[in-house]
Parts: structure tokens; C-alpha cells; sequence
């Protein structure tokens, strides 16, 4: 006997409704990354803005300073201008200690010279010359700005307000700090406001993932703006009606495949009874044997076309494609099945084309196909009707494989069932007790098997009335790389 046994990896699953850890650095949620990112984006802001400001500002104070000490300038020398032309000394002049009050240092130039020591010589030059003098100068070795006025015959005034220029800087930027704090306050209310307003779907949506998780199939998520947010939610929903559907059909397959398993063990058990009863006498041994090994064979049949299935979609299910040709698989096929159908009164037929049909594909797998298209076939076809088996090459060219056609004169489907004759189970829930139906597994095999040869299959109505089951396979790409 063979051993169908399948072993599974031991896989480790998440716990339904168990929450991920909340992370322990800083900086992780998106409210922290929102506020972070928008309090950046107004420092900046308030940085540029100074940069470009600061300049403008320290040179709007110089200005106004400029003009203030220009104004004093004209009112000294208009004042001191009667007193220049006397002979008394006028260092000592109440005037010019009012100005020194101020924070203004005043310098008399008579005859062209200067009445102290610290004012550049350019600057005594020109008043000497009878011209004003305006900007910044170095004076008594400090940086200050310098306003003179010419008077007459080589006298004049020269007033010199000492003050870097980064001391006006400090000064404007000193005043910036009130706007900085009111932008950084502004990013932080911006990005409390905006990390809420973008975390509300996004949590909404993380708590919908997880009531999906713990087995709840009827949470929906609120589609709404923006966009990336309604796709998300939208997603959700899909999603979540997805896994209800799914898990529906599987209900249902089990259900069906439970009570298709129950029929033969209930023969079976019901038969063993009767024979360790003694209830069956000598002379029906016989057929009970023959009934108990048909409902075996046909328990067998369902285990073995379960553990295909599981294993179907499994990275190691064997495969071992080789060149084959169909028309020599379907002549093989013919001395089994011509023989089955006649016992029925059914009649088979074989169409295959005169010259070879090459395609890639596992010889075992497909006749496993094939035979399993035929006994659904012979399974609803009345006595009389036809079944057709078919081999054709896909195209003219033989890079472009071949197709095997199994086409029945049953009751056929219809177009609802075609959309999902390959679905586990599903026409068995709509055909059961309506007509003879298998166990809803061979179906969904068979579109399995191609799928993993590289091939499609198909279902469609027949000309003989019933159902066409179209499988296209790959060409044999030695044979195209010979003919190339």
C-alpha cells in the first residue's frame, strides 16, 4: 500500500487579537515624525526668512541712524558756524558736550586741523576741502558711523557715533527670537493637527486589520479623502469581503466533502456490520466484497485528490516535464476509455490530426487530467450520447503547442456555472441531488495541474450539447530551437 501521507512544516502563527509591542524609541509614531517634520519646516522657514531679512534690517538701522547723526551734524554746524569764525577755543563748547551726552563724538576742524586726535586724515582732508563727509569710518581705532559738514575757509564739524556693525546685528537678530518661537509654536500646532488628521484612518484601518485578524469578517472601513487614504480603506473593505467569501466557500466544501466522505464509510461500516453479524449468508459474500472494495476505491479516489490539492500549491510538488506528443498520449487514452464508455452504452470518440502535436509538459500529470475530464464526463452523459477526445495543434506553427478538447453531449452548463466550474466544491452545492456529481475536487485539480504545467484551461459550451473542457499546453522548446 501506498503511504499518503504529507508532512507539513511546523509553522509558527501570530495569535488572534495579540497587538505588536509599542516601540520604545522616540521618534516612531507618525504624530512624533509630524510634529518633528513640520517644526523643522518652520525653523527653517524662520532661518531663511533671517537670512534674507536680517541684511535688510541691519542696513535699514544704519540708515536711520545715518540720517538721525546727519540731522545733528547740520543742526551743530549751523550753530557752531558763528563760533568757528571767533577766536576763542570751542573743545570746551556746551553744545558739543551735549553731543558727547548722547553718545556722540564731536571733532572742530579750524584752518584744517583737527581740535583732538582719532579722526582719519582723510576725513580732516576733506572737510579742509569744503566737502561733506557721510559713511563709516575707523575712528580713534573703533568703527563708527561719521557725519561732517564743511564749513567755510577750512573749518567744520565731524560727529562720529561709535557701534559695530555686528552689534546691529545682535540687535535685529536679537529681536528675532519672538517670531522664532511663535513659528516653532505654529509647526507644533500644524503638525498635532496634521499627525491627527492622518493617523485617524490610519489607525482606524490598523484596528480593522486586526478585528479581521481575530476572525471578524463584517468590519469595514469609512471610505474617505484623500485619495491614498480612500484606496487604503478601500483595500480594507476588499479585502475583508474577500476573506468572507473565501472562508464561506470553504465551509462549503467541507461540508460537501465531509458527507462525500461519510458515503463510502457509512457503506463500508455498514456492510462490516453486517458481515461480523453473520447477517450476510455464503452466497452474497461476494457482492458485499465487491461493494465494500467500490466504496473503498472510491474513499480512496477523494483522500487522494484532497492530498493533491493541499499539495498542489507547495514549492516541491513533483513535476518532470519531457517533449510529448499528444496524439500518442490520446491513443493511449482511447484503449482504456473506449472500452469504459461502451460498457455504459456511451459512445467515445477520438479526433486527433494526422501528424504529430509536440508540446512540453509531465505525461503522468496530464493523463491525470485527462482522466479525470473524462470521468466527469461519463459521469453525467446518458447512454447514446457522445465523448469526444481531441488532440490539435494550437496554431499553425508548432512554437505554439497544442490543445487537448474533452467534449461531452450531457446536460451542460450554464453560463453562471462556467464562471466557476473550477472553483472547489462549487457545482456540487448547486448540482447535489439534482443530478449525479462527483465530490467537487477533480474539477478544481485538473485547472490546478495545468496551471502548474505552464498551460490554461478552459470550459465552454460543446457542439454536442454539453460542455467543452479546453487545456492548452507549451511547445516542446527543443523542437522550436531545432526548427529555428
Amino acid at each position: 500500500m501506498r503511504d499518503h501521507r504529507v508532512d507539513h512544516p511546523t509553522v509558527a502563527l501570530p495569535v488572534a487579537g495579540a497587538r505588536r509591542p509599542p516601540f520604545t524609541r522616540h521618534g516612531q509614531t507618525l504624530t512624533v515624525r509630524a510634529v518633528l517634520v513640520t517644526c523643522a519646516v518652520a525653523l527653517i522657514s524662520v532661518l531663511v526668512t533671517a537670512i534674507v531679512a536680517v541684511p535688510l534690517a541691519v542696513r535699514g538701522v544704519e540708515r536711520r541712524e545715518q540720517q538721525a547723526l546727519a540731522g545733528q551734524a547740520r543742526l551743530a554746524a549751523e550753530a557752531l558756524r558763528s563760533r568757528l569764525e571767533t577766536p576763542r577755543p570751542m573743545d570746551e563748547d556746551r553744545l558739543l558736550r551735549q553731543l558727547r551726552a548722547q553718545g556722540i563724538e564731536a571733532y572742530l576742524v579750524r584752518d584744517g586741523v583737527v581740535n583732538r586726535p582719532g579722526l582719519p586724515t582723510q576725513v580732516v582732508r576733506r572737510i579742509a576741502e569744503g566737502r561733506n563727509v557721510s559713511g563709516r569710518r575707523s575712528v580713534a581705532g573703533r568703527p563708527a558711523l561719521v557725519q561732517g559738514r564743511a564749513l567755510s575757509r577750512g573749518d567744520g564739524v565731524v560727529l562720529a557715533r561709535s557701534g559695530s556693525l555686528g552689534g546691529m546685528w545682535r540687535q535685529v537678530a536679537h529681536s528675532l527670537w519672538l517670531p522664532l518661537l511663535a513659528g516653532l509654536t505654529a509647526g507644533v500646532v500644524a503638525g498635532l493637527l496634521l499627525a491627527r488628521r492622518l493617523a485617524r484612518p490610519i489607525r482606524r484601518a490598523a484596528d480593522a486589520a486586526a478585528r479581521l485578524r481575530a476572525g471578524e469578517r463584517e468590519v469595514r472601513v469609512p471610505v474617505e479623502p484623500p485619495d491614498e487614504v480612500a484606496d487604503l480603506a478601500e483595500a480594507l473593505n476588499g479585502l475583508a469581503a474577500a476573506l468572507a467569501t473565501s472562508e464561506g466557500r470553504q465551509r462549503e466544501f467541507l461540508l460537501s466533502v465531509s458527507h462525500e466522505l461519510r458515503t463510502p464509510l457509512t457503506a463500508i461500516r455498514g456492510y462490516g456490520e453486517a458481515l461480523a453479524d453473520g447477517v450476510i449468508g455464503p452466497a452474497e459474500v461476494t457482492g458485499t466484497g465487491r461493494t465494500i472494495l467500490a466504496e473503498a476505491e472510491h474513499l480512496d479516489r477523494l483522500v487522494r485528490d484532497l492530498l493533491a490539492l493541499a499539495r498542489l500549491e507547495a514549492a516541491d510538488f513533483p513535476l518532470e516535464p519531457v517533449p510529448v506528443d499528444l496524439v500518442r498520449l490520446v491513443a493511449d487514452a482511447e484503449r482504456t476509455w473506449a472500452v469504459r464508455c461502451t460498457a455504459v452504452g456511451v459512445a467515445f470518440r477520438a479526433e486527433v490530426p494526422d501528424q504529430a502535436v509536440p508540446v512540453y509538459t509531465d505525461p503522468g500529470r496530464i493523463r491525470q487530467v485527462v482522466d479525470g475530464l473524462l470521468e466527469n464526463a461519463l459521469r453525467v452523459v446518458p447512454p447514446g450520447a457522445p465523448v469526444v477526445l481531441a488532440a490539435r495543434p494550437a496554431g499553425p506553427d508548432p512554437a505554439t503547442g497544442g490543445v487537448i478538447e474533452v467534449r461531452d453531449g450531457g446536460p451542460g452548463l450554464t453560463d453562471d456555472d462556467l464562471a466557476v466550474v473550477f472553483e472547489r466544491g462549487a457545482l456540487h452545492q448547486r448540482y447535489r441531488g439534482v443530478r449525479k456529481v462527483g465530490s467537487g475536487l477533480g474539477l478544481a485539480l485538473a485547472a490546478g495541474l495545468v496551471r502548474r504545467l505552464g498551460g490554461e484551461i478552459t470550459a465552454g459550451h460543446a457542439p454536442e450539447g454539453g460542455v467543452a473542457f479546453v487545456v492548452s499546453l507549451p511547445p516542446d522548446p527543443y523542437r522550436i530551437r531545432t526548427s529555428a
